[in-house]
């Protein structure tokens, strides 16, 4: 008997049957995300009744009856996972701004957005999380944070591809495309099914911004620059200004635990605070910390002290001993955003029994905030009066730098080797889940230590540290950063001397060109690498990848030659698996030369080397050559190649199994049936950055949507081959392209 869920997933695909629509026909149809459609279509998800609605609706069908089922269901099924809350803590002592509490939550509800600007210190932060927090209940999906870092000392403004990946990986989509455009349409239809509340902060211009905003939908967007962006098109401004006499003197008196008051030396404190929330903190908590002291001796002390700013910041670093001074100026050289306990630790070299009492006085001064237990954050403008200082100061920053980055290469080679990855025997003990974990954590404070090791010429950290990351850039392919450190850590390996990890590294940068569609630029780094002294498995390697780049340039006896020398050094090391691939795709190949039996056997001896799923490449070549002579073995083969790639979740092997189970119903003379699993392939595709398999299967695409008289849909899919040919250097494709949309011109059956 089936279960609730599996009786609305049946409903639900008889509903895609009733429409005769693709999945992503259908999602447009019906107002919903591809993703989140394909979904509900698996019974990974239940959907929302308002969903099952809008899906009865595209096909006519009354959606009552549903409703029993549908409520099963959903008491039926897992339990939701937790709300997403990316949201810094509010603040505990939060002061005023009443009116502009009530305003931004009224254009939240009315426009969706609205766009907080203000001096720096103003508390626009603090205003936009407090609003974020209380209504959290409107906003069930979620809350979501990300620090645009449009004024942040030490680093450049988060470019919009780069916020978009960052955004979409929160809503775990770990493979966003390639193009800005794209990641922005696929952010925009992610969102409007979801009712969430963005909190995009410390914006640089509008220009950084627009990209990331909100579509259609019941989601918002809070924006918060030190700048009015005025130019954003339906994005309501509101402006912040510095505290007046009463607010300012609730948080001061706040922080200073005052209970009786000396009125005119507060209005002088107040004065030399500026009326701003961050400076009011910090004096009042130097009064605190001063029993003795009374206001008017906190006023006077101000006052001697030349600048505003600098007189409150000054006072606060007063009350703190030599070290705890120390750590505040370090912090602000450090590189990145939040950081813990252990970087703190490298940074100052201090033990961990000291470290506790200096970062919590530190917090107590409000000279940092701790953000949950042993995670800091420190404002940017005391992060940039702290740099000054240090800048002044502290001779031996550099030092304390080099011990931060080098402590972030220990934690990745560390988290790394617990990682299963084809370049180890046998991964170390420990938890992988956590370890992916720590790099989702840590990737921006990594890329951004990184880069200062560049800076200080740290050639063993600029080498080693892709390297440690290579496990989870391959599961999060499409990373801006990834191809430029790649390219800088290959220049500081060849600097060291370091052969072996040089070749190894332009490997993984050919790798990742090669993912991204530039073929040429692949080849380039792959033949580079060739030309070191690498081992023979890496060289075994390389053979198999540059194989894999000439075959998709159209060299296809340069790709046999390169793939026959890989299955030969992949048999002289007793690496079947790598034999195993090298037979797979030199079966391909010689498919493709009008060789179909050999092909066949090729494919047939790379199946019988492997196992598992170590066999999709093996069997998808073997299923495409018996097309022609076996239909009932060709389709048991693929459909076996695609239980493999869905059993173990391989996302992309699914897409390339769909589009090969088109390209073989085509032949087979099936191709209105080879069109649903074409558009199955586009539909897993579509969170991948994997333009490399995008065109190879536009290319399938197109001619099935030929041959099954659909000259509209082939010209469509084939000028997207050529505008992707033409923005990649790939004139293979273009060519391809061309001839066959001749041949639809031309009315050739």
């Amino acid at each position: 008997m089936s279960s609730p869920q599996e009786h609305l997933v049946a409903q639900l695909a008889r509903i895609k049957e009733l429409s005769g629509l693709s999945l992503r026909a259908l999602a447009v149809q019906a107002g919903l995300s591809s993703s989140s459609l394909s979904r509900y279509l698996t019974g990974r998800l239940v959907p929302p009744w308002d969903a099952v609605v809008a899906l009865c609706r595209v096909v006519g069908r009354d959606p009552r009856p549903l409703r029993a089922v549908w409520a099963e269901a959903s008491k039926a099924g897992a339990a939701p996972p937790p709300r997403r809350n990316d949201l810094p803590a509010d603040l505990f002592d939060f002061t005023g701004r009443e009116a502009e509490s009530a305003l931004v939550e009224e254009l939240l509800r009315t426009a969706g957005a609205v766009a907080i600007d203000g001096m720096a210190g103003v508390g626009k932060t603090s205003l936009a999380v407090h609003v974020a927090h209380r209504l959290a209940p409107a906003f069930p999906d979620g809350g979501l944070y990300l620090d645009l870092h449009g004024f942040t000392p030490g680093q450049e403004p988060l470019e919009p591809p780069a916020a978009l990946g960052r955004l979409l990986a929160a809503l775990d989509i770990t493979h966003p495309p390639a193009g800005a455009a794209e990641r922005a349409a696929l952010w925009r239809s992610e969102l409007s099914r979801r009712r969430a509340l963005v909190v995009l902060d410390n914006a640089v211009d509008a220009a950084q911004v627009r990209p990331l905003l909100p579509g259609a939908g019941k989601s918002a967007v809070l924006v918060t620059s030190r700048n009015r962006l005025v130019s954003l098109d339906g994005v309501p401004p509101v402006s912040v200004e510095p505290f007046a006499a009463g607010d300012a003197t609730d948080l001061f008196g706040r922080a200073a635990g005052l209970r009786a008051t000396d009125d005119q030396a507060i209005a002088q404190v107040l004065q030399q605070c500026g009326g701003l929330p961050l400076a009011l903190r910090m004096a009042g908590a130097r009064l605190r910390h001063r029993p003795g002291w009374t206001v008017a001796v906190l006023a006077e002390r101000l006052r001697d002290t030349s600048g505003r700013f600098d007189a409150v910041f000054g006072m606060s670093l007063h009350q703190l001993d030599p070290g705890q001074r120390r750590m505040f100026r370090l912090l602000g050289v450090l590189p990145g955003a939040d950081f813990d306990d252990a970087v703190a630790g490298a940074l100052a070299d201090l033990p961990a029994d000291r470290l506790g009492a200096v970062l919590e006085e530190l917090v107590d001064a409000h000279l940092l905030r701790e953000l949950s237990p042993g995670r800091y954050r420190m404002h940017d403008l005391l992060r940039q009066y702290a740099a000054d200082l240090a800048a002044d100061e502290e001779p031996q920053a550099d030092a304390a730098l080099r011990r931060v980055v080098r402590h972030y290469l220990a934690q990745a080679v560390a988290h790394d080797r617990t990682l299963p990855s084809p370049h180890r025997p046998q991964p170390a003990a420990g938890d992988p889940a956590a370890a992916m974990a720590w790099f989702d954590l840590e990737y921006e404070n990594l890329v951004a230590s990184f880069d200062a090791a560049v800076r200080l010429g740290e050639d063993e950290v600029v080498a080693e540290l892709p390297q440690a990351m290579r496990v989870w850039f391959f599961r999060h392919r499409g990373t801006d950063d990834q191809t430029r450190l790649l390219e800088a850590a290959a220049g500081a390996a060849a600097r060291l001397g370091r052969h072996q990890e040089h070749a190894a590294l332009l490997a993984d940068l050919g790798f990742a060109r090669a993912a991204a569609g530039r073929l040429t630029e692949a080849l380039a780094a792959y033949e580079a690498a060739e030309a070191e002294k690498a081992d023979d498995d890496l060289k075994a390697g390389l053979a198999l990848r540059i194989g894999l780049v000439r075959r998709d340039l159209g060299d296809l006896e340069g790709a046999q030659t390169q793939l026959r020398r890989a299955r030969a050094l992949f048999e002289r090391l007793g690496r079947p698996g790598g034999q195993s691939q090298a037979l797979a795709f030199d079966g391909w190949v010689t498919l493709h030369l009008g060789q179909r039996a050999e092909a066949v056997e090729l494919a047939r001896a790379s199946v019988a080397l492997a196992g598992g799923p170590a066999q999709v490449t093996g069997l998808v070549t073997l299923g495409l050559a018996l097309a022609p002579d076996d239909r009932a073995e060709s389709l048991r083969t693929l459909r076996e190649a695609l239980r493999l790639s869905e059993e173990h979740n391989l996302q992309h092997n699914q897409a390339w199994c769909h589009n090969a189970l088109g390209v073989a119903l085509r032949v087979m003379g099936s191709p209105e049936e080879a069109l649903e699993h074409h558009r199955r392939a586009f539909e897993l595709l579509e969170p991948l950055a994997e333009v490399q398999l995008e065109i190879d299967c536009l290319h399938a695409y197109a001619e099935t949507c030929r041959v099954a008289g659909r000259p509209d849909e082939a010209l469509a899919l084939l000028d997207r081959i050529v505008a992707l040919a033409r923005e990649l250097g790939r004139p293979h494709d273009e060519r391809l392209a061309h001839a066959a949309r001749a041949l639809l011109t031309a009315g050739a059956p």
